[in-house]
């Protein structure tokens, strides 16, 4: 079983992901959805969030980087301990500016210049993880990309951030955890093809 595979098994076992095929979810954004992400949910957990972290260092480790950013706030205990691991500082980057104070989008140090990746727990439309990035870049940080646990893998998000001129990377994705869930029983072999045509057939609102 390789990396992006056993996380989709993790998201699974942890119920981070909830995959409900005939019974559709409604996100914020209006979209009907088969499947709901909640990655927060893998924090408390002990040896599935050290397997995680692990995959991302994984990931990172052939990248010259001199810190770590995360989303605020979802994106934070991930970057904390991939820093952790790789002995190198974070950063995290806030929705919003602070509206007192010194009006921080960006909390923690990093010099000009610095290289950085932006971890993320899930990449949905993309947006959020762009505006995020481009703080960073407005800081004068080089992002050299976005990485998340999970992301479902939508053909808009190529184009958004191709358009923004962002590298982007999972962990795993939907059609692999999709197809995990159908080896593990969780669907069957007609639900695993709806599940993946819903998937290719989201348009954002």
């Amino acid at each position: 079983m390789n990396d992006a595979q056993n996380v989709a098994k993790i998201l699974l076992k942890e119920k981070a992901v909830f995959l409900r095929p005939h019974d559709l979810f409604t996100w914020t954004s209006g979209i009907k959805s088969p499947v709901y992400c909640d990655n927060r949910l893998l924090i408390s957990t002990v040896e599935s969030r050290g397997i995680i972290v692990k995959a991302f260092c994984k990931k990172l480790e052939n990248l010259e980087l001199d810190c770590i950013a995360g989303t605020a706030t979802a994106g934070i205990p991930w970057a904390a301990w991939i820093a952790y691991e790789m002995k190198l500082p974070m950063i995290y980057v806030r929705s919003s500016s602070k509206e007192h104070g010194r009006q921080n989008a960006i909390e923690g140090f990093a010099a000009s210049g610095s290289k950085c990746v932006l971890i993320e727990d899930l990449i949905s439309t993309g947006k959020s993880s762009i505006a995020a990035a481009k703080k960073l870049q407005e800081a004068e940080l080089s992002v050299l990309k976005v990485l998340s646990i999970f992301t479902y893998g939508f053909s808009q998000v190529d184009q958004l951030f191709a358009e923004a001129g962002i590298s982007f990377e999972s962990l795993s994705h939907f059609d692999i955890l999709a197809r995990v869930a159908y080896d593990d029983k969780v669907l069957d072999s007609k639900t695993l093809d709806q599940v993946i045509e819903w998937r290719k057939g989201v348009v954002f609102p």
